[in-house]
């Protein structure tokens, strides 16, 4: 019989991706409490000891990206060359211009026009009732073994561990009851430690820990894998080219639904890219609390200036409880779900400055218990109940 093994993985705040991601959002945050209005799209490069910020940002905001380069990676934990970066002495680059004033046009919003689109794209959301926070068991489980290690890393109990972070999880859903299958964790590290006290240290004191607070039985896992190439020295920027926007499935669902292949940092929420994946994401969820279906995918897809999505999808997986239909009907209410990017900017509250998009920038955009995001609550359960 074939066996059904999915495995998603995520990656730490370490990761040179992930560096790049961080300084993107903190732009973006900075930009937002001093000028709601602003307009980002910020692309970050991490390589050797130089970070280099480029993209179009117009705002009034007084933006010290260098400080905030150095600060984000200082917080990261890189604080020598060797390290991966050096928050010091590091080099940073700054090419930010305006955004084109073609675009802009298509997107403001005036006093007979509503506030369009910041480009065209699809965007998905998904949730599953196979988790607590509604997310696939995969990605929430690799989510968990790396920001579990990055907490002990920074609370000086992993003294040989360094910022950058990998993990993988493996689930087999050939039966009822997903069982995990494999695991796999690289931890960059320092040479005070040999590869075998590593591996022992990272399976009884991350991998196993973890794993337990899932309430799964360790005894059928095939494989651990700690470090599998053997030493993890070199790494973070000093090993790896890291970029914004490139670790999209570790943001979202880990594979386990569609993607429309835009990233989300550095972007303010006009660009639908980031603020209808968020709509989704809640419509989504809300439906799955609702119980009107197990597994619930939505598609939204917009052009370029205009409010309005030109499409909406709904796929339930055959999991449905009441009539598809009307589950689509809902989504298509306004009254219920409003999937302009300016309804979804004000319920969500995206331009507030107590909305920090810094805190997304590493373990994901959806189901953070660790985050009261607005647009994981579950305040339409009992709207969508009332029309079945």
């Amino acid at each position: 019989m074939y066996r059904h093994l999915f495995t998603s993985e995520s990656v730490s705040e370490g990761h040179p991706d992930k560096v790049c991601d961080r300084i993107a959002d903190s732009i973006l945050d900075c930009c937002l409490e001093q000028d709601p209005e602003s307009r980002t799209a910020v692309e970050v490069l991490a390589t050797r000891n130089r970070i280099v910020i480029s993209g179009e940002v117009t705002t009034r905001a007084k933006i010290d990206y260098e400080k905030i380069a150095r600060d984000c990676v200082r917080e990261i934990g890189y604080t020598a060359p060797e390290i991966g970066l050096s928050a010091d002495d590091m080099a940073v680059e700054v090419y930010i211009r305006e955004q084109s004033p073609d675009i802009a046009m298509g997107v403001d919003a005036s006093s007979d026009k509503k506030l369009g689109a910041g480009d065209q794209g699809i965007m998905f959301g998904y949730a599953t009732d196979e988790t607590e926070n509604d997310m696939p068991l995969p990605i929430v489980m690799a989510h968990k073994l790396v920001r579990y290690a990055t907490a002990l890393r920074k609370s000086g109990r992993l003294p040989f561990a360094r910022p950058d972070m990998k993990s993988q999880v493996t689930i087999d859903y050939t039966g009822d009851t997903p069982k995990l299958n494999a695991v796999v964790m690289s931890i960059q590290h320092d040479d005070s430690i040999t590869i075998d006290a590593l591996r022992k240290i990272v399976k009884e004191q991350i991998i196993f820990p973890v794993i337990d607070s899932f309430g799964i039985d360790r005894t059928g896992v095939e494989e651990y894998y700690v470090n599998p190439t053997g030493r993890f020295e070199i790494g973070g920027p000093l090993g790896d080219t890291g970029v914004t926007g490139r670790k999209i499935i570790v943001d979202t669902y880990g594979g386990s639904a569609p993607h429309g292949g835009g990233a989300f940092s550095g972007k303010d929420p006009t660009k639908v890219d980031r603020s209808a994946a968020y709509a989704a994401r809640h419509a989504a969820k809300n439906i799955v609390a609702a119980g009107l279906a197990s597994r619930c995918l939505i598609q939204l897809s917009y052009a370029i200036g205009v409010s309005e999505p030109v499409s909406i999808f709904l796929d339930t997986f055959g999991t449905e409880k009441v009539n598809k239909e009307k589950i689509l009907a809902a989504l298509c209410d306004t009254n219920i779900f409003d999937f302009t990017p300016q309804g979804i900017i004000d319920r969500f509250h995206l331009k507030h400055p107590t909305f920090r998009y810094r805190d997304l920038s590493a373990y994901g955009h959806f189901g953070r218990p660790d985050l009261d995001l607005p647009y994981e609550r579950l305040d339409k359960v009992e709207a969508l109940k009332k029309l079945f």
